[in-house]
Parts: structure tokens; sequence; C-alpha cells
């Protein structure tokens, strides 16, 4: 149930003061503070969440607002206090209760004065956070080391910094009837599809939540309205120039306050195939990389179903490939071997996520070697399955989208229990279903396996070889973008 609405400031600041008191239980809580004060030999009340608060700033503005005279501010004290006395750029009247208890817990500075159906907001806002640092998933061999942070404005205006565009639009949006978090819708008006944004504006605005407890996350759920798909349909990025690359294709960045991702929407599984690292190489080199990336993480959902197949239908597979199967009996099944080790890498990486720095090494040599070893000597696994455990792992490590490795680690354990079940019908099948899944996924109304299906071959040459930038002249019309020239 929501809030009710305080309605319009009164000109009395006793009835200002109670009515706040009883809303953000200044009596109660010790950050949030109404400082008394006299303005003009008439009385004022400034309101702030203490520790939101620029220290110097607001020393500067109460100095000011202390020394003023009764013969400067009057008549119309408010309109002369924030023409001649407020030497801050961001500051503005407001009207409402309800504007001031929300700019106030969104960090600025509210000043009420007796006599004046409105207030004054000043924004000297300071958030706790941190400086720009390189992602940690992300990260490249060259190329620039900042990285979003957990501050919404900072993220926005690195974006910016990369696109010196006076038609790049940050939409501001209030999302979640409690948290009321700050939400920016990024895009190019020149080139975004303007019923691309309006659809994504839409979602955003008819979200009916208390809170983004999970920030973008909490986002991509009630936008995409996906809850059962394994496979991820917007992309999240933590490097400003993929979010400004994404941006000049036609696509849209979504940046929620309290998170260092950005969403992009929408996206393709190609997307998520894509790394930065291939466009600070020429583009030989990217086009390798490119290739070896692919093959990884084709490798990482397919090479142990097909591996348990090969073993367990011995006429399917030629001659030439019957050294593959394992050399010494094994009493456990061989789909129970890989599912304990699956499930046994999945611990171990969350383990090391848990474990102290400079323990999570000492952790993975326990864990990979030791235990691996000794697992393999007692007979619980064949040597095998450790190697095909670990090129798995390999293959998901190598996948440039977190969310799309940990789909295809959903999808390996789906294919090895149909493998093991079913045998050949059953990999058949496995295939055909996770098919069939992407397939029929759409990225906010746009097919996800685009260029392929549909099929557009300009573009899915793209998607195969990474082209020299001053060759690629035109946008692609996965989009339709306004303006399809680069």
């Amino acid at each position: 149930m929501g809030r009710e609405e305080l309605g319009k400031i009164r000109s009395r600041l006793e009835e200002n003061q109670k009515i706040l008191n009883e809303t953000l239980g200044i009596d109660v809580s010790f950050d949030v503070i109404f400082r008394e004060i006299s303005v003009g030999d008439k009385k004022a009340g400034v309101l702030f969440v203490d520790g939101f608060i620029d220290d110097e700033v607001t020393t500067l503005i109460l100095q000011t607002l202390l020394n003023s005279s009764r013969e400067e501010l009057v008549p119309g004290t408010l309109e002369k206090v924030l023409t001649t006395k407020i030497p801050y750029v961001d500051a503005e009247t407001i009207g409402t209760l309800d504007e001031a208890v929300h700019h106030v817990l969104s960090g600025p500075v509210v000043v009420f004065i007796d006599g004046e159906s409105r207030a004054l907001k000043v924004d000297s806002r300071v958030y706790p956070g941190r400086d720009p640092e390189e992602p940690e998933i992300e990260k490249i061999t060259r190329g620039s080391r900042d990285g979003f942070v957990e501050t919404l404005l900072f993220n926005v205006t690195l974006i910016r910094r990369r696109l010196r565009d006076p038609r790049l639009r940050s939409e501001p949006l209030i999302v979640g009837e409690r948290s009321a978090s700050d939400v920016v819708l990024v895009y190019i008006e020149d080139i975004a599809n303007p019923k691309l944004v309006n659809n994504i504006r839409s979602k955003l605005q008819n979200m009916n939540v208390d809170a983004l407890t999970m920030a973008e996350k909490t986002v991509e759920e009630y936008t995409t309205g996906s809850y059962w798909n394994p496979f991820p349909e917007v992309r999240y990025s933590e490097r400003p120039d993929v979010a400004a690359a994404h941006l000049l294709e036609g696509h849209v960045a979504i940046v929620v306050d309290t998170s260092p991702s950005v969403m992009i929407a929408p996206v393709t599984f190609f997307h998520h195939l894509t790394h930065a690292e291939e466009f600070r190489h020429d583009p030989v080199m990217g086009v390798y990389i490119r290739w070896v990336r692919v093959l990884g993480v084709f490798m990482s959902f397919i090479i142990i179903p097909l591996w348990l197949l090969i073993v367990l239908e011995p006429g399917l597979p030629p001659p030439v490939l019957e050294f593959l199967g394992p050399e010494e009996d094994y009493a456990i099944p061989l789909m129970f071997q890989f599912i304990i080790a699956h499930f046994g890498v999945d611990l171990l990486r969350m383990a090391s996520i848990h474990t102290p720095s400079p323990m999570a090494t000492a952790l993975g040599l326990v864990g990979g070697l030791l235990i691996g070893e000794i697992a393999v000597e007692v007979g619980f696994f064949v040597p095998e399955v450790l190697l095909y455990a670990g090129l798995n792992a390999i293959g998901i490590f190598a996948t440039p989208s977190w969310e799309l490795s940990m789909a295809n680690r959903v999808i390996v354990l789906f294919l090895v229990i149909l493998t093991g079940l079913f045998l050949f019908p059953g990999f058949v099948a496995g295939i055909l279903l996770v098919l069939l899944r992407l397939v029929t996924t759409r990225s906010f109304g746009f097919p996800y396996l685009w260029p392929l299906i549909p099929f557009d071959a300009a573009a899915m040459f793209n998607v195969i070889i990474r082209r020299p930038m001053p060759v690629q002249k035109y946008r692609s019309d996965f989009l339709d973008p306004l303006d399809k020239t680069r």
C-alpha cells in the first residue's frame, strides 16, 4: 500500500516541521536533521540527511543565509534567496512536501522559510562511493581501465565523456514505491528508434514494485517478463566504452543507481559473444580472438554431452575416435560422475568467491588438484571426466557474458541428463529443445537469433568477421535506427 500524499507546503514553518517529523521520524532517526535558523529575521529550517551532504557547501550556504539582513530579503524572500544568496549551481524552488521528502532522502538540502508556501532545494549531495576502476569481469589487455561505479551520476558522466553528442539523452525516472530509486534511460535521440525508447520507458514507468533491492536485476525481471528463460535478454556491462558503442548502434542503456553495471537492450545471442578485446587489436587478431572465444563458448556446453554420447553408444562414432572412451572400468555411471563434477566445479567457484583473496589461489589448487587427483585414485572418477569437466570450465570462463556462461552451465547439465538417460535420442532432443528456446526468445520484441534467424547475410558476416572500422559505413538494420549511416 502506497504512502498518502502530504500535499502542498504550508506557509507556517511549525506545520511543515510537524508533518515532516511524523513522516521522516526526525526525532527517532539520528541522521535525519531539521536545523532551525534565522534568515533575515524570519524563522527558517534546513532539512537534510547527514552523510549525503557536502559539509563545505552546506556550511557556506548556511553562513550566507544567517548573514542576510531583513532589508536584503523583503519582499519576495524566497526568490531573493534563490537569486542573490545561494552561491550554488543546482538550486530551485519546490511546492509540495512530497517533493521535499523525496529530495531530502535522495541527498539534497531543503530550506523552509516561515511565511513562504514554497521551499528551496539545493543539491549539495555527495554520495559515499569509490573511484572508477577496471571491471573485474570485462578485463582487457589494451584500452581504458575505468569502469562504472555505484553512483549513477558518475556512470552517466563516463558515457557522456565518450559521446559528446548534444543529442545524447539521459531521462531520469523514479522506480520503487519505497526505495524511490533513480533510474536513467540513456539513448541517442536521432539514432535510437522512438518506438523502442517508448517501449522501454513505458515498462519502467509501469513497474509496480516496493524497491529495487537487486538494482538492475530487479529492473530486468520486470521489464523483460521472462522469468524462467536461462538465456539473458539484456546485456550487462561495466565498461563505459562498451555502453557507448551500443548506444551508437541504436541500443538503449538503463542505468540504475547503486549498481556498477549498465543494462543494454535489446540484444541478440551474438551480442553476448563479442568482447571489447576484439576491437583493441587489428582486424586479423580480432578475428582470431573472436573465433577462439566462440570455440570456447561452444565447447562449454557441447563437449561433455558429446563425449558421453560417444562412450555410451560404441557403434556411433567412427573407428578413428575409439580412443576417446575410458580405458578403466568404473563403478559409478558416467552420467552421475559428470553431474557430481559439474556441481563440484560450481561449488569450488562459489567457495573461491567467498574466500579472502590471499587464500583463494590456495583453495583453487587444493580443490582442483589435490581433491581431483585423490578422487581418480580411489575410483570415484575416471580421468577423462575431470579432463572434460576442466575443458568445460575453461569454456565457461572464456565466455564474455557472465549471464550467458551461467546459462550454458544449466544447458550442459540438461544435455548430460538427457544423454545419460536416453542416449542418442536424448542428445538430439536436448539440442532441439535448446534451439527451440533460442528461436522463440525475443528481447523487447526483437528476435534473439538475428542475424541467423531471420537470416541477414551482411550482418552475419559481421558476426563471423571483425571487419575494419573504416569499412563499416552503415548501422545494422536490427534496431531500425533513424540514422543508418555511421
